[in-house]
């Protein structure tokens, strides 16, 4: 069934992008745009400019939801993706348009259940305003980094992870930078590129190593290998696993709107590192911060973000505390506009001048 306004679908390929507008696109995009895209190609073929263009919002991993707003008949669909927050923009979620061959009607297999919304939360999802006060340090657009149009704010709507409940029945999340779904146990790949931090849905007991999951767009399970796959805890993780997720990206190439393990950017790289564990955090760097708790300077510890803004703007950059504070010389990892890749390091002065604030999630 084609997505139709005022409904859901969910994502039935690995990695989805949500464009700005159809009109924004460019001729290096078409990997991105196929029925099956190839979000590697895609990224492996563009030059230095291009990985920053500003045509890309963010992106939506395989099972993930939207609701739907509007559909054009050339294949263009304006949604909502329900699963990453974004209170500057829209009250249930990051707008923009995707391919509408990317989706399916969540009625071809029960992905709901896997993905938490900041309207129908099973785990804690953070995506408002924080206590410790507003994101913004003053007016204006953001800046490079993926800090605006929309990575989001606090409150928690729910108190346990998305994993609770008994172990056989939670959702998995894959566990390994890339992943393959075979139709048969020991056969093919059907569907290959399946990144780190997607939800699946089980669909009964392993066999062989292989174990059988819900995938939209398809009637029968595919088997995903079982050792790539962890449940989805039942309790809230320790700030230094996730950091140890984000760790295991280091070198990934930047990516404007990146989400995934082909490419990132610096709140994405946020974003997906506590998706690995269920918690559902705003996509922007901006919203992060005020979806997130203020710690004082030289209080902050491993696993904790450092956010950064110039005079009057907007939080235009988010690093993950790598390390605890020693005579005022910090470390983070973060995804660097600048180099283009993944890096730890010590913040350099120009870091350590635009920054505002060390926040806990």
């Amino acid at each position: 069934m084609a997505p139709q306004p005022g409904r859901r679908a969910v994502v039935r390929v690995p990695v989805a992008t949500l464009w700005t507008a159809p009109e924004a696109v460019r001729p290096i995009d078409c990997p991105a745009l196929a029925g099956s895209p190839d979000v590697a190609a895609w990224i492996a073929g563009m030059d230095r400019d291009q990985l920053v263009g500003d045509c890309v919002l963010t992106q939506l991993l395989l099972g993930e939801p939207v609701r739907v707003t509007e559909t054009r008949p050339d294949g263009w669909v304006r949604v909502v993706a329900l699963g990453q927050p974004a209170a500057k923009l829209g009250a249930d979620g990051y707008p923009g348009w995707l391919r509408a061959a990317h989706l399916a009607d969540p009625a071809d297999a029960d992905q709901s259940s896997s993905h938490p919304t900041d309207v129908d939360l099973p785990g804690p999802t953070l995506s408002g305003t924080a206590s410790a006060g507003p994101a913004p340090v003053g007016p204006g657009p953001a800046a490079p980094g993926h800090a605006g149009p929309g990575h989001a704010g606090p409150g928690r709507t729910g108190s346990r992870p998305a994993g609770s409940g008994p172990a056989a029945d939670r959702p998995l999340t894959v566990d390994v930078a890339h992943t393959a779904l075979r139709a048969e146990p020991d056969g093919d790949a059907a569907l290959t590129g399946v990144v780190l931090g997607t939800r699946l849905t089980p669909a009964g007991p392993p066999v062989d190593g292989r174990r059988p999951v819900r995938v939209p767009g398809r009637p029968d399970p595919l088997w995903a290998t079982e050792d790539d796959l962890v449940p989805l805890p039942a309790e809230r993780p320790e700030a230094e696993k996730v950091l140890a997720v984000a760790e295991r990206l280091r070198d990934l190439v930047y990516v404007w709107g990146g989400m995934s393990t082909d490419g990132i950017d610096c709140s994405g790289l946020v974003h997906l590192a506590w998706r690995r564990y269920g918690i559902t955090l705003p996509r922007d760097a901006d919203d992060q911060a005020a979806a997130t708790s203020q710690v004082p300077l030289d209080a902050e510890r491993p696993g904790d973000l450092y956010f950064f803004a110039r005079p009057g703007r907007r939080i235009h950059h988010v690093g993950i505390v790598s390390a605890e504070p020693r005579g005022g010389r910090r470390r983070m990892l973060h995804a660097c506009y600048l180099t283009r890749r993944v890096v730890e390091e010590e913040l350099p002065a120009d870091r350590t001048a635009t920054l505002v604030g060390a926040h806990r999630v």
